[in-house]
């Protein structure tokens, strides 16, 4: 008898996309983003694609590096949540100035709008490294 226990099915991306493009624009409203700033995250320049996802989620084709941004986006959010258990205080993190040398002075939001997913991923890692888990 074939066992099937170990055979991953296709997801339905359009289940996928709007099952992570709900939760970015929930994080988005929480950390206070504007368009702009959520487009940036995103990686996309067109406001009609982001106003179209917004409306339409599962419409959404999400490749690779949509993905990549997102999930750097859904760690960055988790661990601030587990560091600093008051919505508020996690959530405002990303807008107050860090001394940490990855950031000079500037915010971690700063840092994350440069459009690049490096920069995601540096806060991700640093964020990770605080909870222990780098």
């Amino acid at each position: 008898m074939l066992s099937t226990a170990h055979v991953q099915l296709p997801a339905d991306s359009a289940l996928v996309a709007g099952a992570a493009l709900r939760t970015f624009f929930n994080i988005a409203d929480a950390w206070g983003l504007n368009v702009e700033q959520a487009m940036v995250l995103l990686g996309l320049d067109s406001r009609s694609t982001y106003f179209k996802w917004k409306k339409n989620p599962e419409s959404a084709s999400l490749n690779a590096d949509k993905l990549e941004r997102l999930s750097y986006i859904f760690g960055i959010y988790k661990a601030l949540q587990i560091l600093l258990p008051k919505p508020a205080a996690a959530d405002g993190w990303l807008h107050q100035a860090n001394q940490a040398a990855l950031f000079s002075g500037q915010t971690a939001l700063q840092r994350m709008l440069s459009g690049r997913v490096a920069d995601l991923y540096v806060v991700r890692q640093y964020l990770d490294a605080q909870c222990g888990w780098a």
